[in-house]
């Protein structure tokens, strides 16, 4: 069946309801994007796919989420070709609305506050960005919400999928979905790596050859973490972090172990001492004009 694009939430609903009844469909799951797709998304894409029996992928560059009117000017448009890769997986309808659809009154007045877990971290160097963030995935999760019901008259089972590279932002979409009763079920994607490790991004298109280059400092050093919590050893991360500013081009802004469910420091002793437990282990860093993120779970 081709895939098929509307631009209003009222068409989307009335789009996911047909195929629910037409499939006789018992679950619907739900990608949010800001297009600029790669296989990352692809593998978003799959496992909703996998999962369920209509799946819905938002494409919306959301304004709220970019300090800068430069920053959202920039970012890549690429409709055709997102819609290309998403008919590929399989994806049964795409929700692509304009600014005003979303927000049909301006920039809202009330919005989702992001509170002390948006503190740290990205939050810290890009303040209001989650709260932007949490604001438009509150409104694509009601947007998504299955348009019929599904086998025996039940409601369809609703899934939300994010990748766990943006780790912060799916820690605080899960938290939430949780604080707030959303009627969805937050599924969690592994990050996507190039065959040289390092994360796939809409970002990576803006790094030179030298500059992607030097941006694989992050993964190897991550790994050098993920290494020594595998063999119990301390993590050693003063290590780990000169490793990353051995690299000219890369400016780190932060690498950190963390509690995957608070995003707070873990005890200073897991860098002397054998570890133990579950970890995060977060780093964030410019390379040139591009500013990367990347983690690696940990565990023992």
């Amino acid at each position: 069946m081709p895939i098929k694009l509307v631009t209003t939430a009222a068409a989307l609903r009335t789009e996911s309801a047909r195929l629910l009844i037409e499939q006789h469909g018992g679950s619907q799951g739900l990608v949010p994007t800001m297009g600029a797709l790669h296989e990352g998304h692809a593998q978003l894409a799959r496992t909703a796919v996998e999962q369920n029996d209509v799946t819905v992928v938002s494409i919306f560059v959301n304004p709220l989420q970019f300090g800068e009117a430069t920053d959202l000017q920039r970012y890549p448009r690429t409709l055709d070709a997102d819609l290309e890769l998403l008919e590929a997986e399989g994806v049964d309808l795409v929700f692509a609305p304009d600014v005003e659809e979303v927000y049909p009154n301006g920039e809202p007045m009330v919005r989702i506050t992001s509170g002390k877990l948006a503190e740290k971290w990205e939050g810290a160097s890009r303040p209001g960005h989650f709260d932007g963030a949490l604001t438009v995935v509150a409104k694509l999760l009601h947007f998504g919400i299955p348009g019929a019901c599904g086998n025996n008259g039940t409601p369809p089972h609703y899934r939300a999928y994010f990748g766990q590279k943006d780790a912060q932002q799916l820690t605080l979409v899960q938290r939430m979905v949780a604080d707030l009763n959303f009627p969805v079920e937050i599924v969690p994607v592994p990050t996507v790596r190039a065959g040289d490790g390092l994360a796939l991004s809409s970002r990576n298109r803006f790094l030179s050859g030298e500059e992607r280059e030097a941006a694989l400092v992050l993964s190897r050093a991550l790994r050098l973490v993920e290494e020594r919590a595998n063999a119990h050893q301390p993590l050693d991360l003063d290590s780990a972090v000169a490793l990353v500013e051995s690299q000219p081009l890369v400016k780190l802004d932060y690498f950190e172990v963390v509690d995957p469910a608070t995003l707070e420091p873990l005890a200073e002793n897991c860098r002397e001492t054998p570890f133990r437990g579950e970890g995060l282990a977060i780093i964030a860093a410019r390379v040139g004009p591009v500013r990367l993120i990347d983690n690696v779970p940990l565990s023992s």
